[in-house]
């Protein structure tokens, strides 16, 4: 058998001709998975090869007669071909197997209300559009700010009563009416949750607006996706500093080391002198600190003594080195 491959939504959605040619290469390798056939029926309803969707989605079922996303494939690829009655078939079987889909729900809606006003019946409907050419291709685009996504749907002087959109938490589904005989549909699996009740649309003279309210004030990488499952939780060990070097160092333990080096390290030259006279004026007695405050002020820092026999009786003269000048400032 031919190695798997993988296909999503969004690979397809970006370049579906590529998608439907790597797609039948898959399919002439591997004939018995019910996936590719799948997947290759939304190219097809990307590309609105309509009867080629039925077809793909109809082996996908016989491969796999409990696949949700292949009876949703054929209900929209019947829709289009107004086979409404069937389109409803397989969007309430769909609807069965996959009960949190709610694309299931807004399709069947529109099957009910298409067969109430038309009245068709499916024999009619496909003769119908065999009869009619192909619809234009329509594109849209989508932006963002802060608090929206707004997408944009490229449909020039539309009718407000001919688009319906609805919203779900991560979902967006969105049809407008061409034409008696052409229903434009959108629909987008949204790479981030949006607050459905605040959501709205706009219908211009030159296109249609949808405007998605963001359930968090988070930059969107892209319109459509699935998040990964990231899982959250408590370190064992205390976090490090983050390093670009393969290998990792503990910075606590380090700063530890480098403290304790510096309390180790002995001092030299005037650091060691100071820290000696500390040492003797830390441990030494009330004359003893008296006499060296007494000598190292009035003597204007030049001499230091600890006989408080001898500093207590006279005032400390000024004492400077043999090389150096005192000088009062």
């Amino acid at each position: 058998m031919a190695a798997e491959r993988f296909f999503t939504d969004q690979s397809i959605a970006e370049c579906p001709e590529k998608a439907l040619e790597e797609l039948s290469a898959a399919v002439e390798q591997d004939l018995d998975k019910a996936e590719y056939y799948c997947q290759r029926a939304y190219a097809h309803i990307l590309l609105q090869n309509y009867k080629e969707v039925v077809e793909d989605a109809n082996k996908a079922l016989e491969l796999k007669p409990n696949c949700a996303l292949a009876y949703l494939r054929k209900g929209i690829a019947e829709y289009h071909l107004k086979m409404y009655r069937s389109s409803m078939e397989s969007f309430t079987r769909g609807q069965e197997l996959d009960g949190e889909n709610a694309s299931f729900g807004t399709w069947i809606k529109n099957c009910k209300e298409n067969l109430d006003s038309t009245g068709q019946r499916d024999g009619n409907a496909e003769e119908s559009n065999t009869q009619r050419m192909a619809a234009p291709k329509i594109k849209h685009d989508w932006y963002q700010t802060d608090s929206h996504v707004i997408i944009t749907i490229m449909i020039k002087n539309a009718s407000r009563d001919d688009v319906k959109v609805e919203f779900a938490e991560g979902y967006v589904s969105a049809s407008v009416k061409l034409s008696p005989e052409n229903v434009y549909s959108l629909e987008l699996n949204l790479l981030h949750p949006i607050a459905a009740q605040h959501c709205a649309i706009k219908v211009l003279g030159t296109k249609i607006e949808i405007k998605l309210k963001k359930s968090e004030a988070i930059r969107w990488e892209k319109l459509e996706g699935v998040l990964p499952d990231v899982k959250h939780c408590v370190p064992e060990q205390p976090q490090r500093y983050p390093s670009s070097s393969h290998f990792t160092k503990n910075w606590d333990k380090l700063v530890m080391e480098i403290k304790q080096e510096e309390n180790e390290e002995k001092p030299e030259g005037d650091a060691a002198l100071n820290q000696l006279f500390q040492k003797i004026y830390a441990d030494g007695s009330d004359e003893v600190k008296r006499a060296m405050n007494k000598s190292f002020t009035e003597s204007g820092g030049t001499v230091l003594s600890t006989n408080w026999t001898e500093v207590g009786k006279k005032t400390v003269a000024v004492n400077p080195p043999d090389d150096m000048e005192w000088k009062k400032l």
